[in-house]
Parts: structure tokens; C-alpha cells; sequence
């Protein structure tokens, strides 16, 4: 019987087991602590006992040195009743004999993991540009947005020397029919006088017409057509002037009016947009 003392010691985790008593040496483990007789002696000289110093081993967990005070040593197996699962089932037939070496069949087995792994990653960008152009699709403008990004005019609506109105997305915008002097006159004009230096030709596909944005560059207010000192395009809000190429040439504006992007199908047609 052991007692109070080794029950509540280091050794207690083993109190469980059945213990048995091996003959022969013992080797020595930690420096301090050794049998002697029926008493157990602190000697900083002497080595402590260790288990491969033990005959027999337990089939589960191994032999396991015992003592206890003023007792005697032994060797104890411990019992348990945890089993370890078996994976067998989980586990691919090259590398369920333990004899035998799996580098055989590790081309094999390397090659299904490629496998997977490849068609796994083709799979997961599939899907990432799916989400992406679904998501950049959303961020484009509608259908009915996009049928109002152009807008078609007939010219031979507008008669020479007069300005028309459209509204071309949201903003107000003004095609004017010049005359040959209006021409004459802006072509001439000296490019170091202008505030925002841009020649006539530079401004206009045909000569005859004008198609600029109804929106002063100052503060976004809307200019009259055919008015102001240059004949061209007068902003009453500020007192901003325009010629008739649309260019600034008196008051606060700082730039001249915005030419959009427009293009001639025909001779009687301009599409803007």
C-alpha cells in the first residue's frame, strides 16, 4: 500500500495502475534522488532510476516507475479504456501497410493533389471575374441613360445666322448656323487678345456651324445667343461675352465655352454625343 503522501506527490497519476516488480540494474536518470532499501535518499551524488532501465513494457502506454514513501520500488502498467480511432478508411490503399515504403506511389499521389489543385484555381477565377464584371456592369450607365448620351439634329432646321437650343444631357445645348462674315470675322480674330487662346478652325468640323455647350464657364449660368458685344453669346448674370466661336473675350469667364464631341453622317445631319 502506498500513503498519503505519494498518493498526492508527483506519482499520483499512475495510482490507477496495477504494479509489478522487475529484477535487474537500473540506469540512472536525474541526479539526486535514489532507492535505498525501503527509504527513499536525497543525494545530490546518486542518479535517479529511469524507464529504460525497465524489463517488459505495458502494449498500450509502457512501464512506469513507482515509489512511494518508506515502500518499496516497482514498475506499474497503466490501464486505460480510450481507443485510438482507426483512419484506415480515410486513408488512400498505397500507404496502409506500415512495411511498406510510400515514395512508390508518391508520383501517383502528387499527381491527384495537382490535379485538384488546378482545377480548383480555374474554378475560383471563373467565379472572381464573374463577380467582377457583374459588379463593373452595375456601374454602368442604363439603357435609358445611354439613349440619351446622343442626340441627332437636322440642320436644315436652323436657318443661316441663327442659334437653336437642344437639351443634350441635362445641359442646354446651342448649334448655330454662321454666316460668311461671322466666319471671316473669327478667323481673324488675333489669338494674343483672347483670355483663352484657341483658334476658330480648332473649335469647328465645318465652318458653318458652331455646337457648343449653353453653360458660362464662370458659375454655370446660361448665356443668350446672338447678343453681348462680339455678337456671339452674353451671359447677363456676370457679364460674361462670348464671340461666335464660343470663345470668352470679355468679363469674368475664365475659359471658353466647352466644345463637345460631334461628328457629320451627312451633309443635313449632326450627331452630338
Amino acid at each position: 500500500m502506498m500513503s498519503a503522501a505519494a498518493r498526492s506527490g508527483p506519482f499520483s497519476i499512475y495510482m490507477q495502475a496495477t504494479a509489478y516488480s522487475v529484477a535487474g540494474p537500473l540506469k540512472a536518470l536525474v541526479p539526486g534522488v535514489v532507492l535505498k532499501g525501503e527509504k527513499i535518499a536525497l543525494n545530490p551524488k546518486t542518479q535517479f532510476l529511469c524507464r529504460e532501465s525497465l524489463n517488459g513494457q505495458s502494449p498500450r502506454t509502457g512501464p512506469a516507475v513507482t515509489v512511494s514513501i518508506n515502500g518499496r520500488a516497482g514498475v506499474r502498467f497503466a490501464h486505460t479504456d480510450i481507443r485510438v480511432p482507426d483512419f484506415s478508411d480515410y486513408r488512400r490503399p498505397e500507404v496502409l501497410d506500415p512495411n511498406k515504403s510510400s515514395q512508390g506511389s508518391s508520383e501517383s499521389r502528387r499527381a491527384f493533389s495537382y490535379l485538384v489543385t488546378g482545377a480548383t484555381t480555374v474554378v475560383g477565377i471563373y467565379a472572381a471575374k464573374t463577380v467582377v464584371t457583374q459588379f463593373v456592369s452595375s456601374m454602368s450607365a442604363s439603357a435609358d441613360v445611354l439613349a440619351m448620351s446622343k442626340i441627332e439634329i437636322k440642320l436644315g432646321d436652323i436657318p443661316e445666322g441663327k442659334n437653336m437650343t437642344f437639351k443634350w444631357r441635362g445641359k442646354p445645348l446651342f448649334v448655330r448656323h454662321r454666316t460668311e462674315k461671322e466666319i471671316a470675322t473669327e478667323a481673324a480674330v488675333n489669338l494674343a487678345e483672347l483670355r483663352d487662346p484657341e483658334h476658330d478652325k480648332d473649335r469647328v468640323s465645318r465652318p458653318s456651324w458652331v455646337i457648343v455647350l449653353g453653360v458660362c464657364t464662370h458659375l454655370g449660368c446660361v448665356p443668350i445667343a446672338n447678343a453681348g458685344d462680339y455678337g456671339g453669346y452674353y451671359c447677363p448674370c456676370h457679364g460674361s461675352h462670348y464671340d461666335a466661336s464660343g470663345r470668352i473675350r470679355k468679363g469674368p469667364a475664365p475659359l471658353n465655352l466647352e466644345v463637345p464631341h460631334y461628328e457629320f453622317p451627312d451633309e443635313e445631319t449632326v450627331v452630338v454625343g
